[in-house]
């Protein structure tokens, strides 16, 4: 209710509203609309109240990620639809695959605004502290297990429209622009990096069985508005963030659901056209493709070309004549490969 409260203050920002129609559009008392406004303050909105006028919401609105926030202006269908919103978690995919496990519906969408455990590829440490955006989302797709590492690529393509939409340019191409979002490329196989410095990440988690998924859980991990001092000594030439990168702070709120927004998109794209739609725009808003690259492998360390990614998402590398499959690595490319 507190959420359908803060929906008719938002649509009518800046102005006054009576207590008296909230009450009436909503069938509860003027003092449960009392309250609810309590507590939107208490969340950080500034909300005036004035005799026989009602409330007025700022239009200084607070960089919140609350459910309140978040619902009134998400146009998906069911990416973010059921969303649960924490302070702090050790870690949203771990919750998120809580909740599947007990039967969470699709696109049941977990977001923290800081990680004290977030975890990136191969059990890696994922540093998540206030002002990023570190959300889970759970889908369930009817699809063998076999396709399931499909689902990253998905998610890779989803960010990049989203932040493409940051800049105020196109949401929905890979075209060239000349704003510095536009530098902004997909890693393989599940990084977002500009510039060689990694901006995001995507990991995916499963249960599944041999002939189906039960679900995915993708794990998308954005630093938005943070400055090198809010990384680590050892971390700080490594990393860049939205704020850094576009000299102002993001609206993350808008952001997140932009990105779910696409996120359904490509899914849906996904599970009726397959996974060449999809790998073509990876390929188009990739960073790594026809560059020089160093793979560190299970198997060893190789050097070469990119030149492709093939129709299950595995890294095709040009390496003295031949091309070699790689299905999981580490790469590092351009000035990085002589370090």
């Amino acid at each position: 209710m507190r959420a359908a409260v803060f929906k008719h203050l938002r649509n009518n920002l800046g102005e006054f509203v009576s207590g008296g129609e909230i009450a009436r559009a909503l069938a509860i008392s003027r003092t449960a609309v009392w309250k609810h406004v309590c507590a939107l303050r208490d969340e950080g909105y500034q909300i005036e109240s004035r005799h026989r006028y009602g409330y007025r919401l700022s239009e200084a609105l607070p960089d919140l990620l609350i459910p309140e926030e978040i619902l009134a202006g998400l146009t998906t269908q069911f990416c973010g639809r059921c969303y649960h919103y924490y302070p702090s978690l050790i870690s949203t995919n771990e919750r998120a695959k809580e909740l599947a496990q007990a039967g969470a519906p699709e696109g049941t969408t977990v977001l923290a605004e800081q990680q004290s455990g977030g975890r990136g590829r191969l059990g890696r440490n994922w540093y998540s502290p206030s002002g990023g955006l570190w959300f889970s989302v759970v889908l369930r797709p009817v699809l063998p297990q076999m396709r399931a590492p499909e689902a990253t690529f998905v998610a890779a393509v989803a960010g990049i429209e989203a932040l493409n939409g940051e800049s105020g340019g196109r949401s929905s191409e890979f075209g060239p622009d000349q704003h510095p979002v536009s530098a902004i490329g997909i890693k393989w196989p599940n990084d977002f990096v500009w510039h060689g410095k990694k901006l995001g990440g995507i990991l995916t988690e499963l249960s599944g069985e041999l002939d189906r998924i039960n679900y995915l859980v993708i794990g998308i991990g954005l630093n938005v508005n943070l400055a090198p001092h809010d990384f680590p000594t050892l971390l700080r030439h490594q990393v860049s963030s939205l704020q850094e990168i576009l000299g102002r702070p993001v609206a993350r709120g808008g952001l997140l659901r932009r990105y779910l927004a696409a996120l359904e998109k490509w899914y849906l794209v996904w599970l009726e056209e397959g996974f060449g739609p999809v790998r073509e725009a990876w390929k188009k808003g990739n960073a790594c493709l026809d560059r020089p690259l160093r793979v560190s492998t299970p198997e060893g360390e190789l050097s070469g070309r990119a030149v492709d990614i093939d129709r299950d998402g595995a890294l095709l590398l040009e390496t003295g004549g031949d091309i070699r499959r790689i299905v999981t690595g580490d790469l590092l490319m351009g000035e990085d490969i002589h370090k």
